[in-house]
């Protein structure tokens, strides 16, 4: 594909710098399973960095590098710079994972963390975020009411404003989110460089869409093979399907998913530049699929949400020829 048709651009080398100096980083495994008669790779981001979900890579890094704007510098050990993270605080708003990941960014570095949640989120993510030392704030009916409540927090008090949407105006700490998540590629990349075996196609799930345009930008820069790219909503939140159909960004309506990280009624500026240009095909799922997928991934061991399984649950859909070799992302473990 021609990367210059994307006006940002993303690299997995300053986030695998950074995250190789963090006690907790490791590759997520990169396993194979059977499913009636496919083979399928798996790549299990149920455990990623003891937080459960791949959201981790994106919050800790985004923050790592928003701290070093402002400071220069970024050692957990100076006294000068915990005197200056303390007086940071970061704030988001969350359908639970990308919430974790900042929570867990400014605790690493000594900064604070408000995390707006809408009535829809499981009070189990509240427990989580408070062991993360965050503040908890309920705040709306939906995420999208909870995210213009977390941008006027942020702009009223002065804190820093940490989305993992991007819309005009608003785009470089979404950027640092989706460079993060880059890392997921570049293990990947580098796994079947190592083994020879590409797949052929590769679901990605989608809210807003920070994780599968940063993975599709990935292959599509350095992968040597080039799979199909299938990206995989909720048949009541399919915002990013919509808006490259209408070719401009679009908010959608539809009643509440289970797929609850999944569940965003308006795309990402920056998923959206990506995926219309590099993503070949888009494909919606029911909650009765998804939630088929979750029981099978639980047989498989591979515990997760209907939001994790939504890769497979798009697979399960898709008529794929006998020799194809999927991949999906198992994006969370169970809540």
């Amino acid at each position: 594909m021609n990367m210059k048709k994307i006006s940002f651009e993303l690299s997995h080398e300053l986030p695998v710098r950074l995250l190789k100096r963090c006690p907790v980083y490791a590759p997520s495994p990169l396993v194979h399973k059977t499913l009636g008669h496919r083979r399928i790779l798996v790549k299990d981001e149920t455990h990623r960095m003891g937080l459960g979900a791949f959201k981790a890579l994106g919050g800790v890094y985004a923050v790592a590098q928003l701290m070093l704007t402002k400071n220069g510098t970024l050692t957990t050990s100076s006294d000068k710079l915990r005197e200056e993270t303390e007086k940071m605080t970061f704030v988001c708003a969350s359908a639970g994972n990308h919430g974790m990941a900042v929570a867990a960014g400014a605790r690493i570095f000594g900064a604070h963390a408000r995390i707006h949640l809408a009535k829809t989120v499981p009070q189990a993510f509240v427990s989580r975020l408070e062991a993360q030392q965050a503040q908890v704030i309920r705040s709306g009916d939906t995420y999208e009411e909870s995210v213009q409540i977390a941008i006027k927090d942020a702009a009223e008090n002065n804190y820093i404003h940490l989305a993992d949407g991007s819309w005009q105006g608003y785009t470089e700490p979404p950027r640092l989110v989706m460079e993060g998540y880059t890392v997921i590629a570049e293990e990947m990349r580098a796994a079947f460089a190592m083994n020879g075996e590409w797949p052929t196609h590769v679901f990605l799930q989608a809210g807003v869409g920070g994780l599968a345009a940063a993975i599709a930008y990935m292959i599509r820069k350095n992968w040597s093979k080039q799979p199909e790219i299938i990206v995989v909503e909720p048949d009541e939140a399919p915002c990013l399907k919509t808006s490259v159909e209408t070719g401009e960004l679009t908010t959608v309506d539809g009643a509440v998913s289970n797929m609850g990280r999944l569940d965003c009624k308006t795309p990402s500026m920056l998923a959206f530049e990506v995926l219309k240009a590099m993503a070949d095909r888009f494909v919606v799922i029911s909650d009765a699929k998804a939630a088929e997928a979750q029981n099978l991934l639980n047989e498989l061991g591979l515990p997760t949400t209907p939001s994790g399984a939504a890769g497979l649950a798009g697979l399960n859909a898709a008529a794929l020829p006998v020799d194809a070799k999927p991949l999906i992302i198992v994006t969370e473990g169970q809540v």
